[in-house]
C-alpha cells in the first residue's frame, strides 16, 4: 500500500515537474524544410530566449490550414510565401516578419545505388527519362518548382505515368528508401535529414529554384516579446553555418 502510494505520489510530482517545465513555453510551427536547423538549434535558442520550446513540424501548406482554422501559436516558422499569406490575413504580428534562408532542390535515390548524373539539364533530364519512379511531395513548397521544371525538360507529359505524389515529403522519401520509388526531389535541407537515400546533387543551375523561409510572432502570441527574440536569434549572423551544415544559405542577416 505504501509503495503504490509512494508511486502515486511520484507521478503526480513527476506530472508537476513537466507542466511547470511547459510554463512559458514558445509554442512553434515550422515548416519541414526548417526541421534540420531548428532541432539544432533549438537548445541554443532556448538559452537565448529563457524560455522552452514547443514545436510542431508539418509541410507550410498543413501548417498555414491549422492556423487559418483558429490554431494558437507564438511564432510561425514558415516559407516567406507562407508568412506573407499570414500577414495579409492579420494572422501575425506587424513588424515582426523576418526571412533568413533559403534552399534549393535536389534529388536522391536509395542508398547504395549508383548516383546519376544530373550536373547538367541535359543529363538531369536523362536521368528523369529512364527512372522508374519519381517522388515528391503533391504540398510541399516545391512542388510548384519541380512540377515547372519537368515542363521546362519536356518531360511533364511523359513522367505523369511514374510520378508519386505523396503527403508530405516525408513519405517521398521514405518510398525510396525502401525501393518502392528510383527518385526523390525534395528539398536539400530535408534530403539531408533522411536516413535510407543518398543525394544525386543539387539541380543544375540552370533548372535550380529556391524556397526561402521566415518567421513572424502569432498575433495572439502569448509572451510577444520572447517570440520576437527568437526570430532575431534566428536571423542571427552566428546561425549561418547551421543553415550551411542544414543545405540552406542564410540570408545577410538585419542590421
Amino acid at each position: 500500500m505504501i509503495q503504490r502510494t509512494l508511486g502515486t505520489v511520484g507521478l503526480i510530482c513527476f506530472l508537476a515537474q513537466a507542466a511547470a517545465a511547459q510554463q512559458g513555453a514558445v509554442h512553434v510551427l515550422a515548416s519541414n524544410g526548417m526541421k534540420g536547423v531548428v532541432e539544432e538549434l533549438q537548445p541554443l535558442c532556448e538559452r537565448a530566449i529563457g524560455h522552452p520550446l514547443s514545436i510542431e513540424y508539418n509541410s507550410t501548406a498543413a501548417l498555414m490550414q491549422k492556423i487559418e482554422s483558429g490554431a494558437a501559436f507564438d511564432v510561425a516558422i514558415l516559407t516567406s510565401e507562407g508568412i506573407a499569406e499570414l500577414e495579409k490575413e492579420n494572422r501575425v504580428s506587424a513588424g515582426s516578419r523576418a526571412d533568413f534562408a533559403r534552399s534549393g532542390i535536389g534529388l536522391a535515390v536509395r542508398s547504395g545505388s549508383p548516383k546519376p548524373d544530373i550536373r547538367t539539364p541535359a543529363a538531369l533530364k536523362r536521368t528523369l527519362k529512364e527512372a522508374a519512379s519519381i517522388a515528391y511531395a503533391k504540398d510541399g513548397a516545391s512542388r510548384a518548382y519541380i512540377d515547372k521544371m519537368l515542363e521546362h525538360l519536356g518531360l511533364a507529359e511523359g513522367a505523369k505515368p511514374k510520378i508519386l505524389l505523396t503527403q508530405g515529403s516525408g513519405p517521398a522519401m521514405a518510398s525510396v528508401a525502401s525501393g518502392q520509388t528510383a527518385v526523390v526531389m525534395t528539398l536539400m535541407s530535408e534530403l539531408l535529414l533522411t536516413h535510407g537515400i543518398d543525394i544525386a546533387g543539387p539541380l543544375p543551375a540552370e533548372v535550380q529554384r529556391y524556397v526561402s523561409f521566415g518567421a513572424a510572432a502569432g498575433i495572439k502570441a502569448g509572451d510577444p516579446a520572447a517570440a520576437k527574440a527568437l526570430i532575431a536569434f534566428l536571423r542571427s549572423a552566428d546561425t549561418a553555418p547551421v543553415y550551411k551544415n542544414k543545405g540552406m544559405e542564410a540570408l545577410p542577416p538585419a542590421r
